[in-house]
C-alpha cells in the first residue's frame, strides 16, 4: 500500500527554513574563511605509514615481507660463590633482507649497569630533605656496582679476530665485506659479567639474596643479542636506557648451562638431559605430571629443597636446553627450588605449566601458581592461537615481574608464618597471568618494545583482564574497566602523553602504556564493535603476525580490515592524542502534538514558506517552554485527538496494520553535548514513571558533522522521569555530573563515584 509523505519530514524542512530565517543575516554576512579538514572522522592517511609490498593496506604481511634470523649456540657457567656469569656464544646470522649489510649491530644490555653507563645521567634529580643511613651511604658514599659486559673476544668462523665498536649498550660488528642478501655469517663472542643483586642494584634480572647465604638467580639479557633489522627501522639500535624493552629477531637456541650440582633449574626451551639432572623418583613424578591435567604434580618437593639449601655443593652439573623459533632466552636456577607441573590440554597442543619457588613461597605458590599458568594459556589461546611452545614456567622472584620466552619471574610471597592477604594473593596471581601472557605478546606476536611499549604491555594487559575475569569472579580488576582510567584521563595535561609515544618519553608509564590501551581495547570490544566483531579481528591480527614483527599500523589496519568497522576516529583520539571523554545532557524538551501552528511559524510561512501551505495538513509539535504554550493547549493535546492524523491512518493502514502501530503519548527532544575532545558512542538510559527503563545507543558517528552537540527525538508511551548517560560507566567519561537529567539528581547519585 502506498503511503503519503511523512508529516515529520516536511516539518523538519519547515523548521530548518525557520531556523535559518531567524539568523537575520545574509549569506554573505555568515560566510566564514576556508579551512583544512579537521573532522575527527577523517581518515588517517597522514598519521599512518604508506602501505607497501612489505606491509599491506589490509594490515597483513605483504608478498615481500621478510625477517632476519639469529641462531645461537652457547656454553654458560654460573659462578655462585663470586656471582659471575661466563659465556661463550656462536651466532649464525641469516640476512633475509633484500639489502646487503655493511655491518651488524649487537645489543649489550648489561652495559646499562656499567660504571661508565649514561643511563643514570639522563634523569633529573632533586635533593631529598632526609635519607635513611643505608640510602645516604648508597647514594653518596658507595662505589657504583661494577656491572656491564667484559667482551674478551669476537672471532669469525675461522677463528680470526673481528673488528668491533662498542657504543654504550650497542656493539657494531665491522664486516670485512658486506653480508649479501640471502647470505649468512657465523661468528663467536666470549664474555663475562658480574651478576647484580637486583634488590640492591635494580634490574630486570640478577639474584635474590637469602639470609641463609643461598641465592635465587633469574638470568636474562645475559648474552650479546642480535638487534632487529627490518623494513620499518632498518637496524633497531636505539640505546637501552632501562625502560624501553627489547626488539629481537627469532632464531634457534642450543644452550648448555653449568651450575652447582645441587641446583634445580628451568629455562627457555626443551630440557635435553632430564634423566641426568633429575633423580629417578623425580623422573617418575615428571612423567606423571605430563599426564595430569587437573592439578599440579610436585616433582621436586619442599623436603628435597630444604635438604639441598642446607649444603653448598662444590660439584657441578650441566643442564642442556634447545629452543626453536624463539626471540630470546632466559633461565633461573637455585638450590632452594621446589618444582611442580601439570599438563594443559588445548585444541591442538599440550604444553606443560610449571612453577619453581622456594619454601618461602608456600603455601601460596603451591596452591595457585601453576593453576594460574594453565588458566592463562587456555584463556589467551582462546582469543588468539593455541600456545605453540612446549611449556610455560613461572618463577617466584621477589620484587620482580618480567617475561621471556617460556619463562617469567613473578613477585608475591606470604608472611613468614604462611599467612597472606587478598592483596598479596591477587597481586601474585595478576603478575603471573600478566607475565605468562607475555608469551603471546611480544614473545610470539613480536612487536618492537624499544619503540612502542603499548604494543606488548597494552595488548597483554587487556588479555590479562579477560583472563582474570574468568579465573576468579571476585578478582579485583585494576586495569581494563573503563572507569579505572578516569583519574589518569582527567589529570594534568602537562604530564600526560599520547599512547603513541616512544617508550622512553612517557609520563605515568603504567597508566599510559598498560592501563589506557587496555581500557581502549575493552571499550572497543564491549561498547563500540561488540565482542563478536572484535574477537574475530583481534584473532586475525594475532594469527597474521605470530612469529613476525608487527607495527602499530598493522594492528590498526587489521582490526578494521577484519571487522568492516571504521575506527580511524578511535585510533586518532585514543592513541594519538590526549583527548578525554566527557559527554553530557545539555537540555531536554518535551513536545506536545497540535493541529495549530505557532504564530511564529504562521508568520514565517506567510513570508518565506508559501509552498508549504500547499503541502498540508500537518501535525504540529510545540514544546512546553514555548511562549504560546499554555495549560489549555496541553489539556487538549493528545495523539488520538488529532483528526488529520486519524484521517491519514484510516485511509492508509488496514485494521491489522493499525493494530501494530505504536501509540506514543510523550515526545522529547534531547540535546547531548560533548565538552571533551574524545569521540564516543552515546549510551542513554531512560527511566519511566512506572520504574521501567529503556536503553538507547547511538554510534560514535553521530558526532561526525557536529563535534559539540547532537540532538535526538524520542516518542514514548510512558512519561520519562530520568535520563542517564553511560549508566554502566563504559566510556571512561571523566565527568559524570553532567550525565543526568534532571540535573538536581546528579550529586546524590554520583557522590560516591566522584570520591
Amino acid at each position: 500500500m502506498t503511503k503519503k509523505i511523512l508529516f515529520s519530514s516536511v516539518l523538519v524542512m519547515a523548521t530548518s527554513f525557520f531556523a535559518t530565517a531567524q539568523n537575520g543575516k545574509t549569506e554573505e554576512e555568515t560566510r566564514k574563511p576556508g579551512h583544512y579538514n579537521e573532522n575527527k572522522f577523517r581518515q588517517m592517511y597522514e598519521e599512518m605509514a604508506t602501505p607497501n609490498m612489505f606491509r599491506t593496506a589490509s594490515g597483513a604481511p605483504g608478498p615481500a615481507y621478510y625477517q632476519q634470523q639469529a641462531d645461537y649456540k652457547m656454553t654458560l657457567e654460573l659462578d655462585d660463590k663470586n656471582t659471575k656469569l661466563f659465556g661463550n656464544e656462536t651466532i649464525t646470522y641469516h640476512n633475509n633482507s633484500p639489502e646487503n649489510l655493511e655491518y651488524l649491530w649487537v645489543q649489550l644490555d648489561q652495559n646499562m649497569r656499567a660504571p661508565q653507563s649514561n643511563t643514570p645521567l639522563v634523569e633529573s634529580q632533586r635533593m631529598a630533605p632526609a635519607l635513611s643511613p643505608d640510602k645516604f651511604a648508597k647514594q653518596f658514599m658507595e662505589e657504583p656496582f661494577q656491572g656491564g659486559f667484559h667482551i674478551e673476544e669476537v672471532k669469525d668462523k675461522s677463528g680470526k679476530n673481528m673488528s668491533y665498536t662498542i657504543n654504550q649498550t650497542m656493539m657494531r660488528i665491522n664486516l670485512d665485506k658486506p653480508l649479501a642478501s640471502g647470505a649468512k655469517i657465523t661468528f663467536s663472542i666470549k664474555w663475562w659479567y658480574n651478576i647484580n643483586n637486583y634488590q640492591v642494584d635494580g634490574g630486570r634480572s640478577g639474584y635474590e639474596q637469602f639470609e641463609d647465604g643461598n641465592r635465587l638467580y633469574v638470568i636474562a639479557q645475559f648474552y650479546p643479542r642480535m638487534a632487529v633489522y627490518s623494513d620499518v627501522e632498518g637496524w633497531q639500535n636505539m640505546q637501552f636506557w632501562g625502560r624501553g624493552e627489547f626488539a629481537l629477531p627469532f632464531g634457534n637456541f642450543d644452550v648448555s648451562i653449568t651450575v652447582p650440582a645441587d641446583h634445580v633449574m628451568e629455562a627457555t626451551g626443551v630440557l635435553q638431559n632430564r634423566k641426568e639432572v633429575f633423580t629417578a623418583t623425580q623422573m617418575k613424578r615428571w612423567e606423571l605430571a605430563e599426564k595430569t591435567y587437573d592439578k599440579p604434580v610436585v616433582i621436586v618437593t619442599q623436603e628435597e629443597a630444604i635438604a639441598a639449601e642446607k649444603g653448598f655443593s662444590d660439584k657441578k652439573k650441566t643442564w642442556k636446553f634447545k629452543a626453536e623459533n624463539v626471540r630470546d632466552f632466559g633461565f633461573s636456577t637455585s638450590r632452594k627450588f621446589i618444582l611442580d607441573a601439570m599438563a594443559v590440554k588445548l585444541e591442538t597442543t599440550t604444553p606443560m605449566a610449571i612453577s619453581l619457588y622456594p619454601k618461602e613461597g608456600n603455601p601460596l605458590w603451591g596452591e595457585y601458581s601453576t593453576r594460574a599458568v594453565a588458566h592463562t594459556l587456555k584463556s589467551y589461546s582462546h582469543y588468539t592461537f593455541d600456545y605453540p611452545y612446549p611449556k610455560a614456567v613461572s618463577i617466584s622472584a621477589q620484587d620482580q615481574g618480567m617475561e621471556y620466552p617460556m619463562i617469567c619471574w613473578n613477585f608475591g610471597r606470604p608472611e613468614k608464618d604462611g599467612s597472606y592477604s587478598d592483596r598479596v594473593k591477587y597481586g601474585m596471581l595478576g603478575v603471573i597471568i600478566h607475565e605468562v601472557g607475555h608469551n603471546f605478546f611480544p614473545m610470539i606476536v613480536n612487536s618492537d618494545e624499544r619503540q612502542w611499549t603499548w604494543m606488548d604491555e597494552g595488548l597483554n594487559t587487556f588479555m590479562e583482564f579477560l583472563a582474570e575475569k574468568t579465573f576468579d569472579p571476585n578478582f579485583p580488576l585494576d586495569r581494563g574497566p573503563a572507569d579505572k582510567i578516569v583519574p589518569y584521563m582527567k589529570g594534568n595535561q602537562d604530564f600526560i602523553a599520547p599512547i603513541m609515544s616512544n617508550s622512553e618519553n612517557i609520563f605515568q608509564f603504567g597508566a599510559n602504556a598498560y592501563g589506557k590501551p587496555a581500557t581502549g581495547l575493552n571499550i572497543l570490544r564491549e561498547t563500540i564493535m561488540g565482542p563478536e566483531l572484535f574477537d574475530y579481528a583481534f584473532k586475525t591480527y594475532a594469527n597474521r603476525w605470530k612469529f613476525k614483527h608487527p607495527t602499530p599500523e598493522d594492528f590498526f589496519r587489521t582490526m578494521e580490515d577484519a571487522s568492516a568497522v571504521d575506527l580511524d576516529w578511535f585510533w586518532r583520539g585514543w592513541f594519538y592524542s590526549t583527548d578525554y571523554v566527557d559527554l553530557g545532557i545539555k537540555s531536554v524538551k518535551q513536545y506536545y502534538v497540535s493541529t495549530e501552528p505557532t504564530q511564529e511559524l504562521k508568520d514565517y510561512v506567510a513570508r518565506r514558506g508559501r509552498f508549504l501551505r500547499d503541502m498540508g495538513p500537518f501535525v504540529y509539535l510545540i514544546d512546553e517552554e514555548h511562549k504560546e504554550f499554555n495549560s489549555a493547549t496541553k489539556k487538549a493535546l493528545n495523539v488520538a485527538d488529532i483528526q488529520v492524523l486519524e484521517d491519514y491512518l484510516s485511509s492508509n493502514y488496514s485494521a491489522s496494520e493499525r493494530a501494530a502501530l505504536k501509540n506514543p503519548k510523550f515526545f522529547y527532544e534531547v540535546e547531548f553535548e560533548k565538552p571533551g575532545g574524545m569521540i564516543m558512542p552515546i549510551i542513554a538510559e531512560f527511566q519511566f514513571e512506572d520504574g521501567t527503563t529503556e536503553l538507547h545507543k547511538f554510534p560514535a558517528q553521530i558526532w561526525r558533522k557536529n563535534n559539540d552537540t547532537a540532538k535526538r527525538i524520542f516518542a514514548t508511551s510512558k512519561k520519562v522521569v530520568k535520563i542517564q548517560l553511560d549508566p554502566k560507566l563504559e566510556t571512561a567519561d571523566i565527568d559524570v555530573t553532567n550525565n543526568m537529567w534532571p540535573k538536581e539528581e546528579v550529586k546524590s547519585k554520583f557522590d560516591e563515584l566522584d570520591k
